[in-house]
């Protein structure tokens, strides 16, 4: 079959797209040629989420259209400048995210009723779970009839989240703290510490 430069080209744009969607950290090296159709891009997807849901987002920012953010009014999502958010995700405010925050792929966050606050220069790896609610689990009520209640997640600057990590309700993650793969944060994480495990405990300190 014979293709068109402008065919190829269509190709190339179309791959090159889900791989910024996948590993959108790339998008902050895109030569100026894939610069320009890449921001036309972003922009267009940009404008209609925030046309569709509450969401707010800062200057230079990528959010992958393969990504699934949900911000009815009062749940609010709010992304700060030069902040990434990739492909797979499921983010359901109310949640707040500081600058050069990245949300790696296939990430779930829930704000419940409290809310989710995630500080400057966070990292969150593929397949991390924050839920800032929780079900009752008293014996005489069906699960699916027990009562909901949140507190909220804070997560502090400079953090990383290891992949398939798991963080629940009411937990506070300190400035500069490092959370290994495959943890569960049940309780509060000092600044500066390194927990792993599950639950999740100290193993050391940055």
């Amino acid at each position: 079959m014979h293709t068109t430069e402008s065919d190829d080209l269509t190709r190339y744009r179309t791959q090159h797209k889900l791989r910024l969607s996948y590993m959108p950290w790339l998008y902050a090296t895109l030569k100026p040629r894939n610069r320009v159709w890449a921001e036309e891009w972003q922009q267009e997807w940009q404008a209609y989420l925030m046309s569709m849901e509450t969401i707010s987002i800062g200057r230079n920012c990528f959010i992958a259209p393969e990504a699934h953010l949900f911000a009815e009014p009062g749940r609010a999502i709010v992304i700060g400048d030069n902040s990434y958010i990739a492909a797979d995700c499921v983010i359901h405010g109310p949640i707040t995210l500081g600058n050069h925050v990245s949300i790696n792929h296939h990430v779930s966050l829930d704000g419940g009723t409290k809310g989710i606050k995630i500080g400057h220069n966070t990292r969150i790896a593929a397949y991390t779970s924050a839920y800032a609610f929780n079900h009752g689990m008293a014996a005489e009520y069906l699960i699916k009839d027990q009562a909901v209640s949140s507190q909220g997640i804070t997560i502090g600057e400079d953090v990383w989240i290891g992949a398939h990590s798991g963080i629940v309700d009411g937990v506070k993650i300190g400035t500069g703290a490092v959370v290994g793969m495959g943890s569960v944060v049940t309780k509060a994480v000092t600044e500066y510490t390194k927990v792993a495990g599950n639950p999740a405990h100290l193993i050391g300190m940055r």
